[in-house]
């Protein structure tokens, strides 16, 4: 991935928690990507549950975690920053 490939994700990110973007993908989904590793990513639905991903289980319960405690932000895009 390139360095404006990363920019481009960062800059459609609605949330950015601890390193991973968080962006909405259709009406359903979420895309996570990490920022450090961006070749690190998951798609999942708006109730955690995962539908693709290249994690491993640590890093995607950590990102779970992440999407569970902050997902309020993304639901009312005028709270979205970067943490």
């Amino acid at each position: 991935m390139t360095d404006n490939e990363l920019s481009a994700i960062i800059d459609s990110a609605s949330m950015i928690v601890d390193g991973y973007a968080f962006s909405q993908i259709g009406e359903d989904n979420i895309r996570c990507v990490g920022i450090n590793k961006p070749h690190h990513a998951a798609i999942m639905r708006q109730d955690g549950e995962v539908l693709e991903t290249n994690m491993d289980d640590v890093e995607l319960d950590i990102v779970g975690e992440y999407w569970q405690r902050n997902k309020k932000y993304m639901e009312e895009e005028q709270y979205a920053e970067i943490l």
